[in-house]
């Protein structure tokens, strides 16, 4: 059974503060989530954990980014699947970013830890190929809603790297706490879950005490993030801090930098290995 003790990963002092996408909601960062620059605007903010999706062009390019199709948030049509990396490096995040590969957030960003949602079959081993090739399986929680596919990934690596509950553990989570330790002795070092699901027009909370309270006994992490309609407040911050969760995926990554500071945990603001500035 899997520990998040048992992944470097994981080390940090503190909740760890994940930007989602880079943070789709900071101001900064409106319309060009998943870019470099969204993400070393996340950096600027003493963001660590930077949280990306990756999918594979049609010639075998991984890249990082969320949807199946580039008619979101570029300016060019078509489904990634179906495009040559050629065409795809000619796309811009809302009119004026490079979608990046993933060579290049290892490589551009040597001081951030990815959570990474393998979004396609297609993309797992050539990612898992690319964190081998860069020696990053360290820095690295691999995460899917797929069963399948994470499942699938956790043969690949064989211990090597952290990976995330899938979708059916996720299901499974408002279930008696006892039914779901059960079902949590698995290969996952983290539960990445909703604050709250809606199931046929009702709300129900999925990050509970409870649940927080086996995942804690079971050695494994919880990590809330939230759904488009589901209020990323200071308030439900705290809420979610004070049951013990060990991580955040945030959009308003402001908001969540100062609700960090506000508890005694502040962003670093500067990376661990730069210089001091000369007296």
């Amino acid at each position: 059974m899997a520990r998040a003790a048992d992944f470097a990963y994981f080390d940090h002092d503190g909740p760890i503060a994940l930007a989602h996408r880079g943070g789709t909601l900071l101001a900064a960062n409106a319309g060009i989530e998943n870019s470099l620059r969204a993400f070393r605007n996340a950096l600027d903010l003493g963001f660590r954990y930077l949280e990306t999706d990756v999918h594979v062009t049609a010639d075998g390019q991984v890249i990082a980014f969320h949807d199946p199709h580039l008619d979101r948030v570029t300016d060019a049509t078509g489904a990634v699947a179906d495009l040559p990396y050629a065409a795809i490096a000619e796309a811009r995040i809302g009119g004026t970013e490079p979608i990046p590969t993933l060579d290049a957030l290892l490589e551009d960003l040597p001081d951030a830890q990815l959570n990474i949602d393998i979004k396609s079959n297609a993309a797992l081993e050539p990612t898992l190929d690319i964190l081998r090739r860069h020696n990053a399986l360290d820095r690295v929680c691999i995460a899917s809603f797929s069963d399948q596919r994470i499942r699938a990934a956790r043969r690949l690596l064989q211990g090597a790297a952290a990976t995330s509950a899938g979708q059916r553990e996720i299901g499974l989570l408002r279930l008696s706490p006892g039914f779901v330790a059960r079902r949590l002795r698995s290969g996952a070092a983290a539960l990445q879950i909703p604050a709250r699901h809606r199931i046929r027009g009702r709300t129900i909370p999925i990050a509970t005490p409870a649940l927080v309270d086996v995942a804690h006994r079971l050695g494994k992490h919880v990590h809330v993030w939230f759904h488009g309609w589901d209020e990323e407040s200071p308030e439900e911050l705290h809420r979610l801090l004070d049951l013990g969760v060990d991580g955040i995926v945030s959009d308003r990554i402001d908001v969540l930098a100062a609700v960090l500071a506000e508890r005694g945990h502040p962003l670093p603001r500067s990376l661990p290995d730069e210089p001091a500035e000369p007296n």
